[in-house]
């Protein structure tokens, strides 16, 4: 497939996984709580690992792409290609969501659906979410996103079963989010939350949102190390 080809799908993908995801937090997380939004969030994987992943491989985030990267399975140009059509597609579709919030009448975007930690980001972003330290949303993402990107390896692994993939992918993001909503607002992916902190008026979303591009790199690139340990690939 052309590298053409597959920034294409990996900018659609990313665009709707924001879409979707993030949409459903901002305009119906009232109505569905916490469980709702991790299933869209969920959904709008398993959607995209069957609609594009015969494309690109459907990595929708720029963390999987270095997880690939680190476990050998892509080039570096193409990892950079793929996280360029990903910050642009998740960037594309938080611009939409804030045109779609302020047809709404609905004012200052607050938090939107940025990630966050600490006193401040609890103070604006509501009662049902916890205060966690710097330090303590660092390891959550860090670790989270290690855990995601072993199950992506495996589910993906020449050696695994294809046809489960996507759903095995797309039901261990919702079982993400549902742990890891209530502290941070969960990222494991630095271009959702980048797509975010940009359109928020929350003060706080610009300064922290380096710790919800780094923490997920570090957790994906540590994953890619460990897999090669864990399932080593075959020697011809």
């Amino acid at each position: 497939m052309k590298i053409q080809n597959k920034m294409i799908a990996e900018c659609l993908g990313t665009f709707w996984l924001v879409l979707g995801g993030c949409g459903t937090a901002l305009f119906a997380g009232h109505a569905v709580g916490f469980l709702g939004v991790a299933i869209a969030f969920g959904l709008t994987v398993i959607a995209m690992a069957y609609g594009i992943g015969h494309v690109s491989g459907a990595h929708l985030n720029p963390a999987v792409s270095l997880g690939v990267f680190v476990n050998g399975r892509m080039s570096c140009k193409e990892m950079l290609l793929y996280w360029l059509s990903q910050f642009v597609g998740a960037i594309i579709a938080g611009a939409i969501l804030l045109v779609l919030w302020k047809s709404a009448g609905l004012g200052e975007t607050g938090v939107f659906a940025a990630n966050g930690f600490g006193d401040e980001f609890k103070a604006v972003a509501g009662d049902n979410y916890r205060v966690v330290s710097m330090g303590g949303a660092f390891l959550v993402e860090c670790l989270l996103t290690f855990v995601f990107l072993m199950v992506i390896l495996g589910a993906t692994d020449e050696r695994s079963n294809p046809k489960a993939a996507g759903l095995a992918i797309g039901l261990t993001l919702t079982l993400i989010h549902l742990i890891s909503i209530p502290m941070t607002n969960t990222s494991v992916n630095p271009a959702r939350s980048l797509s975010q902190a940009i359109f928020a008026s929350w003060d706080g979303a610009l300064p922290q949102v380096w710790l919800f591009i780094v923490a997920p790199l570090v957790g994906a690139a540590l994953a890619g190390l460990c897999y090669k340990c864990v399932a080593p690939a075959k020697k011809n």
